[in-house]
């Protein structure tokens, strides 16, 4: 039995948990990362990721710190306009189109969007230049016993960690929340979300585009060509049965029936991957820490893929906790350190999850009438520039 003492305990190897590690590892603190399944980092092998995350730009001084930015930027499509249409009429056609333009706040686009699996990638690359960073694919979290002074984990592969703090990073069903205790709220919208990536002969622009008519909102965010064409992932949300029905599909019938939904904005899509399909909840956990333990990510909120909140604000979570740590390295873990981490990032995470539930709900009417309201409040809104800023700011993090 092998028994090792560290400074830090990440639970979970997702691209949150890989962040965390380099994050905490480049500030010069001791880390093991663990994770039951070893990281895809390839778009072709069984069970990559798919999806796409986008980077707003408040998130990229995170980056930057833990070393990972100067790697991902070059594979980055920017996103320098959020466009909403709707398409909520009788026939799905834009009849309102809306553009946000990142140049009415600064001279930096919203953010940049990189492939999942990529990003796995390059943050195992990155840790793998951290000495002080042990990463271990494939080991679990077993058991924690968190205490005043210490925590001490149980890994599956035998290994007895003692840790001054544990982060739980290991998504919405945390095996570290669930041994703190610490209950949640879940919300479920009887939704799922196709992604996949599809090909296109009008090039984006670095537009990244939201179509809502029913169901929910069918998104193309900006990557870099592929095989010298456009190209973009998509996320396509919709009630389950009617993603069933689509992901059983011969392609063709898929194609035509993306493309209805997609309103030909950028020509005809041609799929370009495979599809995936994830579930849609909103959830949060009571609270974001425990004795000796931090919850982050997923592991504390979960939001539907709107506006691109999710991952952003899984890095503001990882921002206060390595400020706090930073402030105070002799109090990593301490229960001052924690309180001040719950306090500092819950309230804002109940406001944002709050507000994309109203959006994710707007975004699934299907009675006409309703529809016909939301276009008539996404005009309203747009139309006055101060109220069109704010919206703007909010969705960046920024004030």
């Amino acid at each position: 039995m092998t028994r090792i003492d560290t400074d830090i305990l990440i639970s979970g190897g997702g691209v949150a948990g890989l962040t965390a590690a380099a994050a905490f590892g480049s500030a010069g603190f001791s880390v093991v990362c663990v994770d039951p399944s070893p990281p895809v980092t390839a778009a072709d092998d069984d069970g990559a990721d798919l999806r796409t995350t986008a980077f707003l730009h408040p998130s990229i001084p995170v980056l930057q710190a833990a070393g990972l930015w100067a790697r991902l930027e070059p594979h980055a499509a920017a996103l320098q306009v959020m466009r909403i249409i709707d398409a909520g009429g009788a026939e799905p056609e834009p009849r309102i189109i809306k553009d946000f333009d990142a140049a009415d706040l600064s001279d930096l686009p919203f953010g940049w969007n990189l492939p999942n699996w990529l990003l796995r990638r390059e943050m195992v690359a990155r840790l793998a230049e951290l000495p002080n960073v042990d990463f271990r694919p494939g080991t679990a979290t077993q058991s924690l016993l968190a205490r005043e002074t210490e925590a001490l984990v149980g890994l599956s592969d035998g290994t007895k960690l003692r840790a001054r703090l544990v982060i739980g990073a290991d998504g919405r069903n945390s095996t570290v929340r669930q041994a703190l205790g610490i209950p949640v709220e879940t919300i479920r919208y009887g939704q799922k979300a196709l992604a996949f990536a599809v090909t296109h002969p009008v090039p984006h622009n670095n537009v990244s585009t939201e179509i809502h008519r029913s169901g929910g909102p069918f998104t193309l965010v900006p990557l870099p060509d592929r095989d010298g064409k456009p190209c973009s992932a998509v996320v396509w949300m919709e009630t389950g049965p009617e993603v069933a029905r689509l992901q059983a599909l011969p392609q063709p019938e898929f194609e035509a029936a993306m493309n209805l939904r997609s309103c030909h904005i950028l020509g005809p899509l041609t799929l370009a991957s495979r599809l995936t399909a994830w579930p849609i909840i909103s959830q949060i956990a009571d609270r974001m820490a425990g004795e000796r333990t931090a919850l982050i990510a997923e592991a504390a909120h979960v939001v539907p893929p709107i506006g691109a909140q999710g991952l952003n604000m899984s890095l503001a979570d990882l921002r206060v906790l390595l400020d706090l740590a930073q402030a105070a390295p002799d109090q990593i873990g301490s229960a001052a350190m924690l309180d001040r981490y719950h306090r500092s990032r819950h309230w804002e995470v109940q406001a944002r999850l709050r507000g994309i539930d109203v959006l994710n709900r707007a975004s699934m009417m299907g009675a006409q009438g309703l529809r016909d309201l939301r276009a008539t409040a996404l005009n309203a809104l747009y139309s006055v520039a101060p109220v069109r800023k704010t919206l703007m700011r909010a969705g960046l993090g920024v004030r």
